[in-house]
């Protein structure tokens, strides 16, 4: 039995369809969000079980992890971006990472595989492909990049002190199924095909028309989903970190040009700004040798097939 943190979350219930498609029962948390995608509804009490869990509760987590007698703990519960004050920010993500590992730890499990982010690769970077040996700066310029920094230092030296298996998985820019919070452009592109309104560029999420050159490493969430359940079930793993990814970068252009194929007669409303803008890096992608030498994980979609399955699932109604 697998327990999955976050199971309720956008990458949460693609990683548990990963699971039971590879034959494996999971058990997953969720703290105020209940979501029952078509997909996986069904086996809700049956192959999925459900816990109402707080991950900042020691106790909770624990129980959880003991009554299931789980063998792994994948941990993709966060906070929400800009929802909590600084210091809860730190205590609810440092409270939760520590509980997690205890309470795999407790319950015997063998491996714990815990959600890390390209962002850490985001300061002091100037090139990629990036790759999981290359050495990162401390310093971080924005939550996510702060937070996973710390987690990997911390959870590797829980791992030397108690002798528990952490990988830390470096996810690239998810789009897909089931995101609903609208930061990322690929996903309000989609959006905007499918209703045939204009691309939603300011404000806090947009930060205004995005460049043709630029991109960067755009991962479908079922493949991000696979990667994560074949991470967890590789019967050896050689190392603690691994990048899931596409290993490609994705410009906006050719975002934009899948997106026009796949809702034919859609322009760009705005259209993008010629050139590259003051971000932009040359091979601005993950590198998955690392993951695909030890697991066998290759992604099965294309950016125009997985733009085409995404706008498949809008098209036929499903709610985000």
């Amino acid at each position: 039995m697998i327990l999955i943190t976050g199971g309720m979350g956008f990458i949460g219930l693609h990683t548990e369809k990963a699971f039971l498609d590879a034959g494996e029962d999971v058990v997953i948390t969720y703290y105020r969000t209940w979501r029952e995608p078509d997909f996986i509804k069904d086996e809700y009490g049956k192959r999925v079980k459900i816990e109402n869990v707080d991950t900042t509760s020691h106790h909770d987590l624990i129980g959880a992890a003991v009554k299931h007698k789980v063998n792994a703990v994948v941990h993709l519960s966060v906070p929400a971006l800009a929802s909590l004050s600084p210091a809860e920010d730190y205590r609810v993500n440092t409270d939760s990472l520590i509980n997690v590992l205890e309470a795999a730890r407790v319950a015997g499990a063998k491996r714990v595989c815990v959600a890390s982010s390209t962002a850490v690769y985001s300061t002091g970077l100037k090139e990629g492909p990036f790759t999981e040996d290359m050495y990162v700066p401390l310093r971080a310029g924005n939550p996510t990049e702060t937070w996973k920094k710390a987690e990997e230092i911390m959870g590797q030296y829980y791992g030397d002190r108690t002798g528990l298996e952490i990988v830390f998985m470096r996810i690239s820019g998810i789009y897909g199924p089931l995101y609903h919070s609208m930061a990322n452009l690929m996903s309000r592109m989609t959006h905007a095909a499918v209703k045939g309104t204009p691309v939603s560029m300011g404000g806090p999420r947009g930060g205004g028309v995005p460049f043709e050159e630029d991109g960067g490493d755009l991962c479908y969430v079922k493949d991000c989903g696979r990667g994560i359940q074949m991470l967890t079930m590789a019967p050896t793993l050689n190392h603690r970190v691994y990048n899931v990814s596409s290993g490609v970068t994705t410009t906006n252009k050719q975002l934009a040009q899948a997106v026009q194929k796949a809702v034919p007669g859609w322009t760009m409303d705005p259209p993008l700004q010629s050139g590259k803008g003051s971000t932009w890096r040359a091979n601005n992608y993950l590198a998955i040798d690392r993951i695909t030498a030890d697991t066998g994980y290759k992604p099965q979609f294309t950016t125009e097939t997985a733009i085409a399955d995404y706008v498949g699932w809008l098209k036929a109604g499903h709610a985000e």
